[in-house]
């Protein structure tokens, strides 16, 4: 039972799983134009998410700014020469913004956010169901946001960010092999029991009945048994802070800083599901006490620290250059607790390590009513090779966008973006998975053994050759998944903003 809870979260709370798939690098339609790119420019009430230090710098009384994205995805395994597909559904980020004057110095802002969110199905029957079949993941903050202009060129700001989210998350519980490899060793024991029985005859014993058959059923490509896990984290406080230095007409540098929040799942819910019947008998001795076990965890969305630089060299072009240093090395391993179920408890080693994002932009002013804008996105993988997991292949992508906005009256903006997700790529990534029917089947194989020697001594005190039992191995207690991974996203964005 141990291993079986061993197996079932290794791969599963994926609140805590966020890695370079579930950060949401969609924040703006106008910035996603720009390789989201955005910490040393003025961008009025969306700089309470960029920047809330260049809050203070807008030029409005207020202005009001919404968008919606929708991450289009498909992913990639290949398993032993053979491709897998991923059935992802449409992830749909958004973000709402607001900045009202106080004062002249000084400003205030509401905004709504997604910064961690996705969804991936690799469907119930691939190979690497052990570690995941699919996830669905939403996280959302909310983070009012005051900002002041402390001289005229130099302007700080911070906002406290209320973050919640919930996880839908569905794997396999063992693989089809071990199932059959358990099934074939009952056969086994069964025969040689019969065997034992046929010889007794023999000696005047009773009649040993019908011979046993050998089992036609196998599990095929269907997991015999999945879980489907739910949770939904408790509120998460943490901090957005920023500063910006209006140096010239050109030149603009910026800083921002969010802090680590941890967000906790207090009881999260799990669902097992059987192939059929007879798996059922087999496994629900054990794993229906899934159905009335809570689960509880604590997992870290790292913090973010953002360095950037904003420069014009003719009045209508602006260049953006921003370095985003995530601190994923604070996510070292996962720790969850069953209720009333202690001797269960996990820590799982992740070993997540730190990883720079890159942004890169521009925006062009082509009349007074238009605006242009290209960027490109580089954003590296924290996750170790050794510790990997196709609920977010993770790899290094290279993300290039295109934008523009339209002003049809005076105040009114309508902004559209198109970025492109390209996956690097990565070959012979391993996820382990723990296998609970180890322990079973090794002890049955073991009392097997043992009789099949001990009959063999009998028969062979007889004069009679020695009983040829069937060659079976041990089960490992761990198990292996390595496959190639491949990635790619198309994600259009549109926004709509108001000021006056």
């Amino acid at each position: 039972m141990k291993r079986q809870i061993t197996a079932l979260v290794a791969a599963t709370l994926t609140l805590a799983a966020m890695a370079e798939g579930y950060q949401v690098n969609t924040f703006s339609a106008k910035q996603e134009g720009m390789g989201h790119a955005g910490v040393a420019m003025k961008l009025g009430a969306e700089s309470t998410i960029f920047n809330p230090g260049a809050l203070a710098f807008m030029d409005k009384t207020m202005e009001v700014s919404a968008a919606m994205s929708a991450i289009i995805s498909t992913c990639y395994a290949t398993h032993e020469g053979k491709e897998y597909v991923s059935s992802n559904k449409t992830a749909t980020p958004m973000n709402v913004s607001s900045g009202f004057k106080i004062y002249d110095d000084l400003y205030a802002g509401l905004s709504i956010y997604t910064p961690y969110g996705s969804s991936i199905n690799w469907g119930k029957s691939w190979p690497g169901a052990i570690l995941n079949q699919s996830v669905d993941l939403k996280i959302f903050t909310v983070q009012p946001t005051i900002s002041y202009r402390v001289l005229p060129n130099l302007s700080i700001g911070a906002g406290l960010m209320i973050s919640w989210g919930n996880v839908n998350l569905n794997k396999a519980l063992l693989t089809s092999n071990s199932l059959n490899s358990l099934l074939d060793l009952q056969y086994q024991g069964a025969k040689l029991k019969y065997d034992i029985a046929k010889a007794q005859q023999m000696l005047g014993g009773p009649d040993p009945g019908e011979a046993p058959t050998e089992p036609q059923y196998k599990y095929g490509q269907v997991p015999p048994a999945s879980v489907n896990l739910t949770g939904d984290s408790q509120l998460a406080v943490g901090f957005n802070v920023g500063v910006l230095w209006d140096i010239n007409e050109k030149w603009n540098v910026g800083l921002s800083y969010r802090t680590k929040t941890e967000m906790k799942v207090k009881a999260g819910n799990a669902s097992v599901e059987y192939a059929d019947e007879m798996a059922r008998q087999l496994l629900g001795k054990n794993l229906d006490n899934l159905n009335y076990t809570n689960f509880s965890a604590m997992m870290p969305c790292p913090y973010i620290l953002t360095g950037g630089v904003s420069y014009k060299p003719i009045p209508k072009l602006e260049l953006a250059f921003d370095l985003q240093y995530n601190g994923w090395k604070t996510y070292k391993q996962l720790d969850i607790e069953f209720a009333d179920l202690s001797a269960f408890d996990q820590h799982i080693e992740k070993n997540y390590h730190n990883a720079f994002t890159y942004h890169l932009g521009a925006q062009y002013a082509l009349t007074d009513r238009m605006d242009l804008r290209a960027g490109l996105m580089i954003d590296s993988s924290p996750c170790d090779k050794d510790y990997y997991n196709p609920e977010t292949p993770a790899m290094t992508k290279v993300e290039p966008s295109v934008g523009f906005s339209f002003r049809p009256i005076k105040g009114l903006s309508i902004d559209v973006a198109f970025m492109y997700v390209h996956g690097c790529g990565v070959d012979g990534r391993t996820g382990t998975y723990s296998n609970f029917l180890a322990d079973t089947y090794n002890n049955s194989l073991a009392t097997y053994n043992a009789g099949v020697t001990q009959f063999s001594q009998m028969l062979q005190s007889y004069g009679l050759p020695a009983y040829q039992g069937a060659d079976l191995k041990a089960m490992n207690k761990e198990g292996k998944f390595t496959a190639d991974y491949k990635l790619h996203a198309f994600i259009p964005a549109v926004g709509i903003s108001y000021s006056f």
